[in-house]
């Protein structure tokens, strides 16, 4: 599968051409890979990418969201295998020195841009709807913009939650991240199926308080609090009718307010 990192002629011009550095397992179907960045790709943290494997035959291409903060020289995806979909297997397979293609216009509505300015960011998520916030909760923009920034997710089984809780540890002990996000990050995390120290939805545990109470609020505050939604249509749904109910209005790029939501990628 190795290959040398040159564009494939099934890509638009101007294509990117990756070398894969690591793949880490985290269970049977989820997986992150880490490549290099070229200077030619620059997104805004919370964005995707459109993927895919140089092929003879003409490579697959599949959305996956950008894990890695704006600022690292790397990026990293969080990526979890569907079955039945063409990529899935060879994008598990991938060895460092492999190549990962990369079309090089991001896309995604999970920015900054999209929020009026407040002072605490909720970035809740089920599944790999974490990842476009494991890349927002690593950039320093995103300590510029609020005082506290608050990440929830809730998976089937503990598994799901290894992503997260490796980036809640990374947060609170790499000296860069430390610097700027140190005291002002806070992680939660739920499974709905299998035992954990906390089980049941994210969406039960903002209705019944349980969320706020371990944060110290009281509830959702639309004059402070902004929030992101990434994840199963489920959680969006539910989501929405929180905030509504709460008082807060849903933004976009064009018209910033103050919640916004996102279909996870996959997961």
């Amino acid at each position: 599968m190795t290959a040398s990192p040159t564009r494939s002629s099934f890509f638009p011009e101007g294509a990117l051409a990756e070398r894969v550095l690591s793949v880490r397992h985290h269970d049977d179907r989820l997986f992150s890979i880490r490549t290099t960045r070229q200077r030619g790709f620059r997104f805004h943290s919370g964005q995707s990418a459109a993927v895919g494997l140089p092929n003879a035959g003409g490579p697959a291409i599949r959305a996956c969201a950008i894990a890695s903060p704006a600022w690292q020289r790397e990026l990293e995806f969080y990526v979890a295998r569907r079955p039945g979909e063409g990529l899935s297997d060879p994008l598990q397979q991938l060895r460092p020195g492999d190549t990962l293609m990369l079309r090089p216009k991001p896309a995604g509505t999970l920015v900054r841009d999209a929020l009026l300015p407040g002072s605490r960011l909720w970035l809740i998520a089920t599944g790999t709807g974490i990842a476009p916030f494991a890349s927002l909760a690593r950039d320093p923009e995103t300590y510029q913009k609020f005082d506290e920034v608050i990440l929830t997710q809730s998976c089937a089984q503990p598994t799901g939650l290894s992503f997260g809780m490796a980036l809640a540890r990374g947060i609170e002990t790499d000296p860069l991240i430390r610097r700027f996000a140190g005291g002002r990050f806070r992680h939660y995390a739920t499974t709905t199926r299998g035992a954990s120290p906390r089980m049941g939805r994210i969406t039960d545990h903002l209705r019944d308080g349980r969320l706020f109470a371990a944060v110290g609020l009281a509830g959702f505050d639309p004059e402070q609090d902004r929030v992101m939604v990434c994840g199963a249509p489920g959680l969006i749904r539910d989501m929405r009718a929180i905030l509504r109910e709460a008082g807060l209005r849903a933004g976009t790029r064009r018209d910033p307010g103050d919640y916004i939501t996102e279909p996870a990628i996959a997961g």
